[in-house]
């Protein structure tokens, strides 16, 4: 199939003016495909002589085609490319009938049935170039239409779509037309929907799920309502711009690849959000932020489109600050930012450290496929990070007027990157090209140290150290040890300087304080270094620092310190055994545990030295379970059980709690629980096939089938892991989720002795899989079925023999320089 290029897509903005989609979609044709009638009106212009374009499609067969009435041969479709030729200014109709097929990979049209009551959904993902799976188009985001739907479904089933739908005498739905969109945003949700409906302020509200979750989206569904509302009215009040459509729902989508998708009027949620299970305060304002960066997209992404896929920061970066900020601002959730600063920003650090980082705003998106690598942690966390600065520097009086100017100024069209800057420049005095240039067409990670001179009058000051070539405009915390504490373990903020970096002058600071952090408040996108005394401070009392943000920034210093070999893991172990068990932020306590569970126990530390992180582990999380005894922490007390599972070196507590449904004291095991412990049993070889077979009957959900999938690649048994391996890479059968969830359990650091022979079949076999079956099992491929736990020479020479071949997809390319660069960073941690 060919990619579309952008000078492909330039020359066909110049010659088409589209402007309306009629789209007839039949779903009762059975299980493994559709009809799809597709008319579209549009405009050529320029060319009296005539000439020659194409719309993409990618039909399970082509019936018919028509232009302006007159029959064109079916058999001229070339890969996903029909040629329109001849064509001569003026008015045109293009009528397309076509057979497509159902996705099980969460493109295109996703079909799924539901193995709890058998009961069948479908729903559309058509970001970037796959609206051509589902019905033919001009398929750029700079030719926006109106789209009128018309859907035939099976009976007793709902149809939502992107505007107010209405069932017909004749049993088919009808969508209202939508104001100008971009092909990729167009969406369809079909089936037995549980729906709960209200109104807010004249507009219908809808929250949707599959009817097996009914219960608990109805127990949710006040929570999720609220939010829904509160950030409704706050973005209204800062955005001058209406909300720009005729209705609002949101749809809890099974076996979703994104978190979600901002489909105008329809946005789209993996229905993870819909729990079923005990989750923390945090997991719930993760599920509100996502509502809040989904809605902020209906002003940026859908009412005002970037033009082309190198401006998807534009989209991305806008939508995650906004959410972040004002989810803060309108909710109960008012500590987002030590959430992002601990566990999103991170997903930023670490993509803009590897071969292939690229700037927020890359200048060079050559075509679809290389747009589709920048869905990223630099597109989305710096991106944020870096409108976070901006704000900060310009002021958000300034930022709010520049963004109310864009919106004016291109409502229901495209802009680009300079659009958005010379709106930005309209609103201030300050001069926000060259700070563009600086930050958004740059790579990397500036540092910033600190260094503390004393004059002769015994006073300090304070200079910044800088690597790299951004201006950042930082808040510098100077904390004094707490002289009431008799353990001296607290400490008390003296000031918070603001600074500029660079700097024109050496800032006094006083008498020699205990701590200097820079970037206290976390405001900038950089890393921090530690001066010797102000670390001492550190090690000795980080938990005594009085703000989460805080402390949020110094647990990040010593991340990247082990990331970049500077700081033994050992001694982050020992941060976390110190000072974790006084902490009270639940997305601190998660961060600290998943980064020393996942990364310093699982990979920076060699095997020989495994199992003493993992006593170290399993001590610290049994001190957090005993600290919530009272049962005033349930969140805090979660996380504990969770990571103590996670790391458990022997079963026989996990065995118990398992027998006994509970963990004295609580929590009860709930079903992610349940599952979650046989999966850690699975791993050290005490369960067996016969007990995930009970649970699965026990729990026979879409979550148990994964569950279950999950627990089977997990055991340490040669001929399970060669059925595992075989439904992964040999098998086309598995839906994106139960692949993802086979990868999850079958690399395992207690198997090296039975995993060795597939270490050198990944790589021919990933590739294999990768072009059969496309960019989302590709990414999942190299990401979820990639020998993490293998931090050897081998592995990282294996790896770059691969990537050396030529015929890999770029997703699949792009996943394994990650992972390998990643693997070479583990090395040099573990060589010290």
């Amino acid at each position: 199939m060919s990619v579309l290029t952008r000078d492909e897509a330039q020359a066909r903005a110049k010659l088409l003016d589209v402007h309306r989609y009629q789209i007839a979609l039949d779903l009762t044709r059975g299980d493994e495909t559709f009809d799809s009638r597709t008319v579209i009106r549009f405009t050529a212009r320029g060319k009296k002589k005539g000439t020659d374009t194409f719309v993409e499609l990618k039909p399970a067969e082509l019936r018919s085609v028509t232009l302006d009435g007159n029959h064109l041969d079916p058999d001229t479709l070339t890969g996903n490319r029909l040629p329109l030729k001849n064509l001569t200014e003026g008015e045109h109709e293009l009528v397309v009938d076509a057979v497509m097929r159902y996705s099980r990979t969460g493109e295109g049209m996703h079909r799924f049935t539901d193995p709890t009551d058998d009961e069948t959904y479908v729903y559309t993902q058509l970001f970037m170039d796959d609206v051509q799976r589902v019905f033919a188009a001009f398929d750029q985001p700079d030719l926006k239409a109106a789209f009128e739907l018309t859907v035939t479904a099976p009976e007793g089933w709902t149809v939502l779509a992107n505007s107010v739908t209405e069932q017909q005498d004749d049993g088919s739905w009808h969508a209202a037309p939508t104001p100008p969109i971009s092909t990729y945003l167009v969406a369809v949700a079909a089936g037995p929907w549980h729906s709960l409906r209200t109104e807010h302020r004249g507009l219908p509200f809808g929250i949707h799920c599959r009817r097996s979750l009914a219960p608990y989206l109805d127990a949710d569904a006040d929570e999720i309502l609220d939010v829904t509302r509160a950030l409704y009215d706050r973005y209204h009040e800062k955005f001058e711009e209406p909300y720009p459509f005729d209705s609002y729902d949101q749809a809890f989508v099974p076996e979703f690849n994104a978190g979600a998708m901002e489909n105008p009027g329809l946005v789209t949620f993996r229905d993870d959000f819909v729990y079923r299970s005990a989750v923390t305060d945090t997991e719930r304002q993760t599920r509100a932020m996502v509502i809040a960066h989904e809605m902020a997209h209906m002003w940026f992404g859908d009412l005002v489109t970037l033009r082309w896929w190198d401006d998807i920061w534009l989209n991305e970066s806008f939508a995650e600050y906004m959410g972040y900020q004002t989810l803060s601002e309108a909710s109960r959730f008012t500590d987002t930012w030590t959430d992002f600063g601990i566990a999103r920003k991170a997903w930023g650090y670490d993509a803009d450290q590897r071969p292939s980082t690229h700037p927020v705003a890359p200048e060079n998106v050559d075509d679809t496929a290389a747009a589709l690598l920048n869905f990223d942690g630099i597109s989305y966390a710096k991106g944020a990070s870096a409108l976070r600065q901006l704000v900060t520097w310009l002021g958000e009086k300034d930022f709010l007027e520049g963004i109310n100017t864009h919106f004016a100024r291109h409502r229901f069209g495209n802009a680009t990157l300079a659009d958005f800057i010379d709106s930005l420049a309209d609103a201030t005095e300050r001069d926000v090209h060259a700070w563009a240039d600086a930050w958004l067409r740059t790579t990397g990670v500036d540092t910033l140290t600190p260094k503390v001179t004393r004059g002769t009058d015994g006073t300090y000051t304070l200079t910044v150290d800088h690597t790299g070539s951004r201006p950042h405009r930082i808040a510098v915390g100077v904390y004094d040890q707490d002289l009431t504490d008799d353990q001296g373990s607290h400490l008390t903020l003296r000031e918070r300087v603001e600074l500029d970096v660079p700097q024109t002058a050496e800032q006094p600071i006083g008498k020699r304080p205990a701590l200097l952090l820079l970037n206290d408040g976390d405001l900038t996108y950089a890393k921090v270094r530690f001066d010797a005394d102000s670390f001492t401070t550190v090690t000795n009392s980080l938990s005594g620092l009085p703000d989460p943000l805080t402390r949020a920034v110094v647990w990040n210093v010593l991340r990247d310190a082990v990331r970049d070999a500077e700081l033994p893991p050992t001694a982050y172990l020992d941060a976390a055994r110190t000072h974790l068990p006084r902490e009270t932020d639940l997305a601190v306590v998660e961060g600290v545990l998943t980064f020393a569970t996942a990364q310093i126990a699982g990979r920076y530390l060699t095997p020989e030295q495994r199992p003493a992180a993992l006593t170290t582990l399993t001590a610290l999380c049994r001190d957090l379970i005993r600290r919530t005894e009272d049962g005033d922490n349930p969140g805090l007390r979660l996380i504990a059980v969770r990571h103590y599972i996670d790391v458990a070196a022997h079963p026989d507590t996990i065995a118990t709690w398992l027998a006994d449904g509970t963990v004295p004291g609580g929590p009860e095991l709930d079903p992610e629980l349940r599952w979650r412990v046989l999966a850690r049993l699975a791993v050290l070889g005490a369960t067996d096939e016969t007990t995930i077979a009970a649970e699965l009957d026990r729990d026979p959900s879409a979550a148990g089938q994964e569950g279950a999938a999950r627990c089977r690649a997990a055991l340490p048994d040669p001929q399970t892991k060669a059925k595992a391996w075989e439904e992964m890479f040999a098998s086309d059968h598995l839906s994106n989720y139960l692949f993802i969830a086979t990868a999850q359990g079958f690399w395992q650091p207690e198997q090296t002795e039975i995993l060795g022979e597939y270490l050198e079949r990944y790589w021919a076999d990933a590739v294999a899989l990768a072009a059969r079956r496309g960019p989302a099992i590709a990414d999942a491929a190299g990401r979820w079925a990639f020998p993490v736990y293998a931090v050897d020479p081998e592995t990282l020479r294996l790896g770059e023999r691969c990537l050396g071949q030529e015929d890999l997809i770029p997703a699949l390319r792009r996943k394994l320089a990650d992972q390998l660069d990643d693997l070479g960073r583990a090395l040099k941690v573990r060589e010290g």
